[in-house]
Formats: structure tokens, sequence, C-alpha cells
């Protein structure tokens, strides 16, 4: 893998004010992404995998906030970004993202191929027939066939996976270096879903993205990353390479995610389900997150953070079960099955 890094987070602390609380959104993350990867962002609902990219974007709830850390990207501290026309120079023209409902990420009211040109002309500074040619190109790339035609046309003359296209030619008119896909499947049925990642990669491939994809789906994972974070109530767990992670992961709540996996169920027995609800991150965290939901917590869990271990220098985790101290603990049967398919 190419070590050219394209963005580097740093200690990030975001917060939002709730009714005159304060929660804990973010938690001291610290991330690289590296020139031409596609990363994948795992975690259940809540883990701030969204909150966490919308921060490369400006794109904070008004009462969200970084508290402290930085967003390093092209020699620019983009936790310092305080206004829009600041955040102008990056959304769109250097980071662009596709959203889960193509509905709400189009106008009703305007027709596609103007939506596509509305973000040509913003950001990159073409003639109107400059940016209407080029739309044209970036329909014909994301497999809407007539383009001309269909250019004129609302978005609800569209089908859910047509939508989808047209967002994700809007993400990519302006030929940003990284593109987020927040959960760009979940809306889509089945056969539709595998067309849109096989697009996504198409496209990645052809416009040399590096690309952040946020998921709860450990399928979509296997199928699209180079590497996975992995999310839990704000912070990273584990981060390591996709076979990594898949047959080799250490944080237990890695294991739970995956021993959670449909597909690695057997037939006749109950499917696993991790037990317990996440933290509530109103309240101070001590120890690790995970803890009181963790079969395999020590005594340390609940009173001290961990640090990261390093596996590999690709592989880390953020649990003391890799202390050298630590008891063996062996990972569920499940994953020594899918260990075994591996080979």
């Amino acid at each position: 893998m190419d070590k050219d890094i394209v963005l580097s987070v740093r200690n990030l602390n975001v917060k939002f004010s709730l009714r005159g609380k304060v929660l804990h959104a973010i938690r001291d993350v610290s991330l690289d992404l590296y020139r031409g990867e596609t990363l994948a962002i795992v975690g259940e609902s809540g883990s701030g995998k969204s909150v966490l990219t919308k921060t490369f974007m400006g794109l904070l709830d008004a009462n969200g906030w970084v508290d402290s850390g930085s967003i390093l990207y092209e020699g620019n501290d983009l936790a310092q970004y305080k206004t829009e026309k600041e955040w102008l120079t990056i959304r769109g023209r250097e980071i662009a993202m596709v959203l889960q409902d193509p509905m709400t990420s189009l106008n009703p009211l305007k027709t596609v191929g103007a939506q596509i040109e509305e973000a040509l002309l913003l950001h990159r500074q073409l003639t109107p027939a400059q940016a209407h040619q080029r739309m044209i190109e970036i329909m014909t790339d994301v497999g809407i066939s007539d383009p001309e035609r269909r250019s004129r046309q609302y978005p609800h003359e569209f089908s859910g996976g047509m939508r989808q296209r047209v967002v994700i030619a809007i993400a990519v008119a302006c030929k940003p270096q990284i593109l987020i896909c927040d959960e760009p499947t979940t809306a889509l049925d089945v056969t539709i879903q595998a067309q849109i990642l096989q697009l996504i990669r198409d496209l990645v491939h052809k416009y040399h993205l590096t690309t952040v994809y946020i998921t709860h789906d450990l399928g979509v994972v296997a199928n699209v990353a180079d590497r996975v974070a992995v999310m839990y109530a704000g912070d990273i767990v584990e981060v390591g390479t996709s076979r990594e992670v898949f047959y080799d992961a250490r944080h237990p709540y890695t294991w739970a995610l995956l021993s959670s996996l449909p597909q690695l169920g057997v037939r006749g027995e109950k499917l696993f389900s991790i037990r317990g609800t996440p933290p509530n991150l109103y309240l101070p965290i001590k120890g690790d997150a995970f803890a009181p939901r963790n079969p395999y917590a020590l005594k340390i869990d609940f009173e001290e953070r961990p640090p990261f271990f390093e596996i590999s220098p690709t592989h880390k985790a953020r649990t003391w079960l890799l202390h050298p101290d630590a008891p063996a603990v062996e990972p569920p049967a499940v994953l020594k099955r899918l260990k075994q398919e591996e080979y």
C-alpha cells in the first residue's frame, strides 16, 4: 500500500450541546487515510462513523463543534475552519460525500442535469457549455443511458438505483481527492446494491479516488475495503487491513460484530447478538467503553482506557487482552471457523 498520507486525524474530540447537556460524540480519535486506498469505517448505529467524516467537510450540525485535535489535509488544519467560505474550498472540490438516501440529497424542483451542472459551475469555473458537456460525460460514466434526454428529467422520474447514480455523479463531478460514501446502498435492494458498489469501484479506478465507506454491513466491507477501522462509542478500537480484521480480529467488539454476521450463523442455532447497549455519551466513560458488554473484560477494563497495541505494522487494537500480562483468551468458535475457511 502506498504510504502517502492524504488526510491525518489526530486526537480529535467532537462534542454536541443537547438540551443543556454536552454529548462527547468523538473521543480522542487518531486515524490516517492513505492516498488511493479504500477505508471502511464500521460499527453499530450511533458509534460516531458519520460524525467523524462530517468533520472533514464542515457538515456538523449547528449544535456540534470540534473541541480539540486536528484534521490535516494538504498542509491545512480543517479543524480550525470556521466559515462557509473556508469550507467551500474543500467541500465538493477536494472532499465529496455520497449519502445513503438519494431523495434527501437531490432537489425535487430541479432537473437532474441542472443539479450536476450546478456543482461544476460552483467549483470548477466552467462556462455553461463546458459544464453541460462535462455533465453528459459524467452521466455516461455512472451508467445512465441516453444522458441528453434523461438530464432534462426530475429526480422523481428516476428509480432509487438511478437516483443514487445521479448523487454519485454530483459527488465525482469535480474530481475530488477523497470520496466519502455514507451507507451508499442501504436504501436499495440487493441486486441494485451490487451494481452501485461495482460502479463506485469503477469510478475509484477511473478518477484515482481515495475512498471512505461508512457502513454497519460487514458484507459490504469484505467486497470493497483495503483497510477497516472499527468504531465503538466514538472511539476507534481496531484498525487493520481487511484480511487482518476479518481473519485475525483482536478486539472483543470486532469479534462480536463478526459473530453476528448472518452468513456465519449455523442452521438451527440462534444467531449471535451483542448483549446490552452502547454507553451513554453524555456521561464520562471510565476504562474501556465496551467493558460492560464484553464477556472477556478484565478488571482493568473498568478502570483504565487501554492504549493501542500493535499486532503488525498495519494492524492495531485498543484492548487490554493484548497486554503481555493478560490471560490468553481464544476468539469465539465462529471466528475460528471463518479463519479455517480462508485457508
